[in-house]
């Protein structure tokens, strides 16, 4: 069993950053492949990024390409969300979650193991 805890969230003005952080507890995180998904109040859960067991392929949802960024160190067990130029529509819970398959994946039913979520709040 993987258990996954996010860090990082916070409040910030529209324009900043955060860097997100998701430590991942047992053995199998380096051959796991990785995701964030976030949901805003109201709405459903949406992808945001994933990447693969090396961290060769990575995808990412339209309204985040360009100023996210995915990427993980499988020595320290940890998946990264950098995320720069917020806008308030980024606002949302973002959720750490990993599958036991080595590829990406944007589809949410293709994750096996969740974290409990960190808020991001992004002011105008």
């Amino acid at each position: 069993q993987v258990q996954l805890v996010e860090s990082g969230g916070g409040l910030v003005q529209a324009g900043g950053s955060l860097r997100l952080s998701c430590a991942a507890s047992g053995r199998t995180f380096s051959n796991s492949g990785m995701g964030w998904f976030r949901q805003a109040p109201g709405k459903e859960r949406e992808f945001v990024a994933s990447i693969n067991w090396r961290g060769g392929t990575t995808y990412y949802a339209d309204s985040v390409k360009g100023r996210f960024t995915i990427s993980r160190d499988n020595a320290k067990n940890t998946l990264y969300l950098q995320m720069n130029s917020l806008k308030p529509e980024d606002t949302a819970v973002y959720y750490c979650a990993g599958r036991t398959d080595l590829s990406a994946s944007s589809y949410s039913h293709n994750y096996d193991y969740w974290g409990q979520g960190t808020q991001v709040t992004v002011s105008s």
